[in-house]
C-alpha cells in the first residue's frame, strides 16, 4: 500500500467521520426533544441515531488504523494515548481524547441493560464533549484545514449541530404525555357534553 493511498483514506475517513458524528450527535439531540413527524415516528430517530454511530465508529477505526500504519507519521499505536505522539502533540492528543471518550460511550451502550439507564445516560452526556473535541482535533490536526471544501464541510457540521443545540437549550421541555393527555381530555369532553 503506497504512502499516498493511506494519506488520502486517513483524510477521508476523517471527513465522514466528522459528518457522521455531526449527524450522531444532531439525532441524539432530536431524540432528546421527542422529536417526530407524519411518516416519520419517534423510534425511526432513535434506531437511525444507533445506526448511523456504529457506522461513524467504522469510518473512525479506518481513520486510526490508516494514519497509525502510514509510515509518513510513524505514529505507532502509543499515538492512541494523549499527548504521547511526537507529531502534532496536541492535536493528535485531542484525536486520542475525543476516541476514547467515543469509545466509553460506545461501551456502556453494548452493556446497557448491565448498567442501568441512569449510569448509561451518564456515560452518554461524554457525547456532548467528545464531539467539539474531535472537531477541534480535526482543525489542528488536518492537513485540508485551509482548503474550501473543508471548510465548508466543518462550517455544515459545525452550523448544524450549533443550531440544533441553540432549538434544545431554547425548547420548551418536552412532556411525553402530552398528545395522550389531549386525546383523553377531549374524549372526556365529550361525554360531559349533553
Amino acid at each position: 500500500m503506497s504512502d499516498t493511498f493511506l494519506w488520502y483514506v486517513t483524510r477521508g475517513a476523517g471527513a465522514v467521520s466528522l459528518v457522521l458524528l455531526s449527524g450522531v450527535v444532531i439525532l441524539g439531540l432530536l431524540s432528546t426533544m421527542r422529536v417526530q413527524a407524519t411518516g416519520w415516528p419517534r423510534f425511526l430517530t432513535t434506531g437511525l441515531h444507533r445506526n448511523l454511530a456504529l457506522t461513524a465508529v467504522v469510518f473512525l477505526v479506518l481513520h486510526i488504523v490508516t494514519a497509525v500504519v502510514d509510515p509518513f507519521t510513524h505514529l505507532g499505536w502509543g499515538a492512541l494515548i494523549p499527548f504521547t505522539s511526537y507529531y502534532r502533540t496536541f492535536w493528535l492528543g485531542l484525536g486520542a481524547i475525543a476516541f476514547e471518550l467515543l469509545l466509553a460511550i460506545v461501551i456502556t451502550s453494548l452493556v446497557r441493560g448491565f448498567l442501568g439507564h441512569r449510569a448509561w445516560r451518564a456515560v452518554h452526556w461524554l457525547a456532548y464533549g467528545s464531539w467539539p473535541v474531535a472537531v477541534v482535533h480535526g482543525f489542528g490536526t488536518g492537513t485540508d484545514v485551509w482548503a474550501a471544501w473543508f471548510i465548508v464541510l466543518a462550517g455544515l457540521c459545525v452550523g448544524a449541530v450549533l443550531i440544533v443545540a441553540a432549538w434544545r437549550l431554547l425548547a420548551r421541555p418536552v412532556n411525553p404525555l402530552h398528545a395522550p393527555q389531549a386525546t383523553f381530555r377531549g374524549s372526556v369532553q365529550k361525554r360531559e357534553l349533553p
